[in-house]
């Protein structure tokens, strides 16, 4: 029942926001002491999450659908390692970074939601953890579990260490093997080998065995990797190789969009060229347009005064005819 209790309150803080973690899980261990001083010392004793797997926290518990596709096709991936088919690898690698690019975008957008913005740089690192979950059923389920408290990283190699990577592991339901199904597993040998040792009748006493030289050679040359490993280092090869076409072909992209980028900006710089030298000819023009304005605004001026003297002059010119004609 305590386990309950524990799992319960744990659930709860690492649903909650990332800011009010501390308080919640002081006001927590502070409302079970009167019950259970054990429980409080348990729940005071829960660490707090870095940034990155609060953000992983909020998509598992508010967009799981995200992490099981993510799950699946980390089993998907699992199984043509074992099977050795690089054609399925490097489709399931392009398949990975698509919904990697997606899955880190919905994280982002869920943290938004959940009142905080992360960084480019947790972004990365959120990243890096989806990218170890589809690598390990151990990670997945640790970070399935919504109680992550730091980021996860994975060689393609080796399992992934969760040592200290989720509140409470042992409340925690049991991962799926990484073995994919159907593949033998490796115990009868281990018990064969384990029975072996344990045997103690001697073996009966022979006589000495004459010298064969290539029988030693043979003995002392290396023995080659074990299948196991041998099958990782070729899976491992041929993700490697996957990547490399990627990357061989985004440098290609990259490297045409230079291209074209020059190629705008030698075009743009001949318009720049171009404009200056009419902007150069608009100038002159208006230039112009204004002393020939402010000469003919002058002639105006001019004009309009001469014309207002010749007004004078024919009023005055007509009322000398009018007396005239009266006397």
């Amino acid at each position: 029942m305590e386990d309950e209790a524990l799992a319960d309150i744990a659930d709860r803080l690492y649903a909650g926001p990332l800011d009010d973690f501390v308080a919640s899980r002081a006001a927590a261990a502070k409302e079970v002491a009167r019950q259970d001083k054990g429980l409080a010392a348990a729940v005071r004793g829960l660490p707090k999450p870095s940034v990155a797997a609060w953000a992983l926290n909020m998509l598992a518990r508010h967009r799981p659908d995200v992490l099981d596709a993510l799950g699946d096709l980390g089993a998907r991936m699992r199984a043509a390692q074992e099977s050795l088919d690089a054609p399925a690898l490097r489709e399931l690698g392009r398949e990975r970074r698509t919904m990697l690019a997606d899955a880190v975008d919905t994280a982002r957008s869920v943290a938004r939601e959940q009142g905080r913005s992360i960084s480019d740089a947790m972004a990365s690192d959120v990243e890096e953890t989806l990218r170890a979950l589809t690598a390990d059923a151990g990670a997945a389920n640790a970070v399935g579990s919504g109680r992550l408290l730091k980021v996860l990283s994975a060689d393609g190699v080796n399992d992934v260490d969760l040592d200290g990577a989720v509140a409470l592991p042992g409340l925690l339901p049991a991962a799926p093997s990484n073995r994919p199904a159907g593949t033998p597993s490796s115990a009868p040998k281990a018990q064969a080998a384990t029975a072996a040792k344990k045997r103690t009748t001697p073996e009966p006493a022979s006589q000495p065995k004459p010298t064969r030289p290539r029988l030693e050679a043979v003995r002392q040359t290396p023995r080659p990797a074990s299948p196991p490993a041998l099958e990782k280092a070729k899976a491992a090869l041929a993700e490697a190789q996957s990547a490399e076409e990627e990357a061989v072909r985004l440098a290609g992209e990259l490297q045409d969009q230079e291209e074209q980028a020059r190629t705008e900006i030698a075009e743009l710089q001949q318009e720049t060229v171009e404009l200056r030298s009419r902007l150069k000819a608009a100038e002159d023009s208006l230039e112009r347009s204004r002393k020939k304005l402010a000469a003919t605004s002058a002639e105006a001026k001019q004009a309009a005064r001469a014309a207002d003297k010749a007004s004078r002059t024919a009023v005055l010119a007509q009322e000398r005819v009018l007396r005239l004609r009266s006397n």
